[in-house]
């Protein structure tokens, strides 16, 4: 049944996070620093070699 009461309403147990608290994670930014290097050293590669 819908629980029609007017009492108060249960205080949130956790706050939301978005996209600036997935990118604070270290992990997350270590794999995209990693893929970010890889992506310089193959463009720097083909400028500058081939």
């Amino acid at each position: 049944m819908l629980d029609t009461s007017r009492g108060q309403d249960p205080a949130p147990t956790e706050e939301a996070r978005g996209c600036l608290f997935a990118l604070s994670q270290p992990p997350l930014m270590i794999f995209l620093t990693v893929i970010g290097v890889l992506l310089l050293i193959a463009s720097l590669h083909d400028l500058f070699l081939l």
